[in-house]
């Protein structure tokens, strides 16, 4: 190692979009391998997508690059330049900049304070005067507005996306890492965000790397796209050359026929018409009070039939997660009233079997298991106290676990067996283990809420062919989800929720994106949609 150079003697930093390559890059944690010797070229001027499912090693890859791990093997090579980067302050000082998933924003802080405090130097006195001219400069030149005396609380979750965008962009990236921006944006400010990005990398000012899961994300804004699967580089492909369909295959380590037989069979979602189905759930008027005890749902009315899909869109932080808490008795309710079929439902376990209704909340370890118990007691969570399981109030343990390892082997949950503790299983497989538990039997309601949320591709397709058959017996199904795409296959009717209230219904074969977007983004939200309840 040679002594670090004077500062003084250092070469200013370059500007404009740099060329950026990973060789052979390796990272391990403990014995498991996130990252297998990956080498993928970022063209400078171009965004180029990371594609791969949670746990492919995206993360992973980009916190290397950004030097918040350091990798076992390989190197990353600026502008053909090999460099140690052992720090995010380094690679800060090489230009590259990252949007995490998670908000660093300070809340009482205004977006002027913000972006001051992005360039890590924050003097006791801020000459405001010189400083707000030099702001006002920078957001001239940027893509998107916000006004600099908003603080966060003033801010939905879009605009904060977007402050942490201009906060890196302040600092005159030559790279900027994303990491799956849009997560929290409507499809119309996704459009914009990425759209504005993406031109400023053809004008040479900046390379973007932006992890996604979305398809139609990658196809629309990116150059180039490299797809990750269990820590390996599947594949790096100009976008103008390649199909979602290929890019897919690879997400899921399968030949190419065989992953368009498999889409053609998710997009297909066999459906039983249901004309003269009874009413099972009705909320009215429902009114809910969030953590901090702000309003998150109003006076909220809805209905959804045997035999019928209701999906709810939104982005996330509408209400959605409240709601459903309420409607599971997770969550207190203000106001209103829910029935399951003809009576008033208070979400008790005795109501809960009797009227055969069944939950898959969000974080099913967290909110739908306890960790230490065994998969064969999670699963048996339902019917521990009843007979043929419990005898005389002595529970029977063996036919528990009978009960378990059949449906272990019908839901395909991998485990070490039924006395493994559920918190040793995957997402995945906690996932299925909750889902074989609740569709167990006759289920006449059931309440869902991002189902798929971090699965891989197989899990998903099977959960949602078991939501489907819930309602293709007759079952009513309420699905919350984040994801449009979702909603779009499996709902029979869309609902809009924004700001608590929903804003909008339609006929999910009808269901326009954009429409739906822009009711996402609370473009109609002084018109709220009444409902007879």
């Amino acid at each position: 190692m040679t002594a670090p150079l004077d500062p003084a003697l250092q070469p200013q930093p370059k500007t404009g979009a740099l060329a950026l390559s990973t060789y052979q890059l390796t990272k391990r944690f403990g014995s498991f391998t996130a990252l297998d010797h990956v080498s993928i070229d970022v063209r400078p001027g171009t965004v180029h997508a990371l594609l791969g499912e949670n746990g492919a090693g995206k993360s992973t890859l980009v916190k290397a690059i950004v030097g918040y791990h350091q990798p076992d093997d390989g190197a990353v090579l600026i502008d053909g330049r090999e460099h140690a980067i052992t720090s995010p302050v380094v690679a800060r000082h090489l230009g590259i900049g990252m949007v995490y998933q998670h908000f660093t924003v300070v809340p009482g802080m205004t977006v002027a304070e913000n972006l001051l405090l992005a360039k890590g130097e924050l003097p006791a006195i801020v000459p405001w005067r010189k400083v707000r001219q030099e702001l006002e400069a920078f957001m001239a030149t940027t893509p998107f507005k916000l006004d600099l005396d908003a603080r966060p609380m003033d801010l939905s979750a879009g605009e904060k996306q977007k402050l942490e965008i201009l906060k890196q962009l302040f600092l005159k990236p030559r790279l900027l890492i994303l990491d799956e921006p849009t997560s929290v944006l409507t499809p119309q400010e996704a459009d914009e965000v990425l759209g504005a990005l993406r031109d400023r990398a053809h004008a040479g000012e900046v390379s973007v790397i932006m992890i996604s899961h979305k398809f139609r994300e990658v196809m629309e804004v990116a150059d180039d796209v490299s797809v990750l699967r269990r820590g390996q580089l599947m594949g790096s492909h100009r976008v103008a050359e390649t199909t979602p369909a290929l890019l897919g295959a690879e997400m899921m380590g399968l030949s190419a026929g065989a992953s368009t037989a498999a889409a053609v069979a998710a997009e297909e979602m066999p459906r039983e018409p249901f004309p003269e189905a009874p009413l099972r759930l009705r909320v009215k008027q429902l009114s809910v009070a969030g953590d901090r005890g702000e309003r998150a749902v109003h006076e909220l009315s809805l209905q959804v039939r045997g035999g019928e899909v209701v999906g709810i869109a939104g982005v996330s932080g509408n209400g959605q997660r409240e709601l459903m808490e309420a409607l599971v008795g997770q969550r207190d309710r203000e106001s209103g009233e829910v029935w399951m079929a003809d009576e008033r439902y208070h979400a008790r376990r005795e109501q809960n079997q009797r009227l055969n209704v069944r939950s898959l909340p969000e974080e099913p370890l967290r909110n739908a298991c306890v960790g230490d118990l065994s998969v064969a007691l999670n699963m048996g969570l339902r019917r521990f106290d009843q007979a043929p399981v419990a005898r005389l109030g002595w529970m029977r343990a063996s036919l528990l676990r009978d009960k378990a390892r059949e449906l272990i082997t019908a839901y395909k949950v991998k485990t070490q067996g039924e006395n493994a503790a559920i918190r040793s299983l995957s997402g995945g497989n906690v996932q299925r283990a909750v889902l074989a538990r609740e569709l167990d039997g006759q289920v006449d309601v059931l309440l869902v809420s991002n189902p798929v949320f971090g699965l891989d591709f197989a899990a998903v397709a099977e959960i949602h062919s078991r939501i489907m058959a819930v309602r293709n017996k007759g079952g009513a199904v309420l699905l919350v989800s984040e994801d449009l795409d979702e909603l779009l296959k499996l709902a029979d009717r869309i609902v809009v929720m924004s700001e608590g209230r929903i804003v909008h219904e339609c006929d999910a074969r009808d269901a326009d994106r954009h429409v739906l977007g822009a009711f996402m983004g609370g473009a109609h939200h002084h018109h709220p949609v009444a409902e007879a309840a």
